[in-house]
């Protein structure tokens, strides 16, 4: 089916993602993998294509350009590509939305330059050792005193959680509050008291770092709240329908392409004298595969063209993430099988792909929360 959601100026844009792809990321992702890090350079390299800050105003450096279409793209291209490396999708589609939503103008002046050029890389700290998709849960706490907030606790799995140079922390200002008494403070790179675990050795995407975060009587000024005290929880159930909606997006462009590359696989490996794909099996995988992803582009297309709208409800966010990340673990199992003994080679890419994928149903909200918020939108 065509897609009929760009228009010729995201297509150009397209092509100009998939030429930065090339020559920027592709050519050094397998050392990044092993590094467990990608290099600051790939940040300035896209900060000076404009990849950055694409929905933030231009007189900061942004883009200026509210089309969600835009990162969309960035996104299913790097997917396509296969290289997970660069946590790019953290910083525009998730704390780009934070930091227009809740700055001020002292706080745009710091930070939106930096941030559109690359040079100040961001994560978002939510998940804790003991609180991941139960968010009313976190116990890391900042109490005002003064003109600061005392921060204390420890975040996990935090994504770009060693290159980050502000991160947005998810913490109780009043503990006794519940879910009205949760904050959002963006703590900055040398803060006292703020120091950085290791970076954790995960299953999939190893370029991507991933880190704990410790704060221990970290003093954070007052002027880094974003938004109001105690608004944290409602600015957090707001944004994430958005981070879903790029969960969801990404994993259908993952499926896409396992898909693609096993199509192509099937046409050439041959067994018994023929190539695999004439047997009835593979033509019943393939002929599955084929439906599930393209049932899947016509429901995320809409989603993306509602975001674009401001009519998404956190429901269809929802149905889009868990369906697509659920379909995505299944069929990067299925290409595999049908690749045999190569699937399960790392130099495949629907090897690595089968490693990336299975985070891509727990992170952002399980499959299981994601059932929960559909299902209560039900009444039952």
């Amino acid at each position: 089916m065509a897609r009929e959601i760009f228009n010729e100026e995201h297509e150009a844009f397209r092509d100009m993602v998939r030429s930065f792809i090339a020559k920027e990321i592709t050519p050094f992702h397998e050392q990044w993998e092993k590094d467990g890090v990608v290099s600051r350079d790939v940040w300035t390299a896209a900060g000076r294509a404009g990849l950055l800050g694409i929905n933030l105003p231009e007189e900061y450096g942004g883009g200026g350009n509210d089309d969600y279409r835009y990162y969309v793209i960035f996104n299913e291209e790097l997917a396509r590509a296969g290289v997970h490396g660069p946590g790019f999708s953290v910083h525009n589609d998730i704390n780009g939305g934070y930091l227009k939503q809740l700055c001020n103008e002292e706080q745009r002046q710091r930070w939106f330059p930096g941030y559109c050029s690359g040079e100040l890389i961001t994560g978002i700290a939510m998940t804790e050792p003991a609180a991941g998709s139960d968010l009313q849960g976190i116990k890391t706490t900042a109490i005002k005193d003064g003109d600061h907030y005392v921060l204390n606790g420890s975040k996990t799995f935090i994504s770009n959680g060693i290159l980050a140079d502000m991160v947005i922390v998810v913490a109780k200002t009043d503990p006794a509050a519940g879910a009205r008494g949760v904050s959002l403070l963006a703590v900055e790179r040398g803060m006292a008291g703020f120091e950085r675990g290791r970076n954790l050795d995960k299953v999939g995407m190893h370029a991507q770092d991933t880190a704990e975060l410790f704060f221990d009587n970290v003093r954070v000024p007052a002027a880094n709240l974003l938004g109001e005290e105690g608004q944290g929880f409602i600015y957090l159930m707001t944004n994430l329908a958005r981070e879903r909606l790029c969960i969801g997006a990404t994993a259908l462009a993952g499926a896409e392409t396992a898909f693609e590359q096993t199509l192509e696989y099937c046409k050439s490996r041959t067994a018994f004298g023929r190539p695999i794909g004439k047997f009835q099996n593979s033509r019943f995988k393939l002929a599955e595969m084929k439906t599930e992803i393209t049932v899947a582009r016509a429901f995320t297309d809409q989603c993306i063209l509602e975001d674009n709208a401001g009519t998404l409800t956190p429901e269809a966010a929802a149905m889009l993430k868990w369906w697509n990340t659920e379909m995505l673990k299944s069929v990067v199992d299925r290409c595999v099988q049908l690749y045999g003994g190569y699937g399960y080679m790392t130099e495949y890419p629907i090897a690595k792909a089968y490693q990336d994928a299975r985070i891509q149903t727990i992170f952002g909200g399980t499959t299981e929360i994601m059932k929960e918020i559909i299902g209560r939108s039900l009444g039952v």
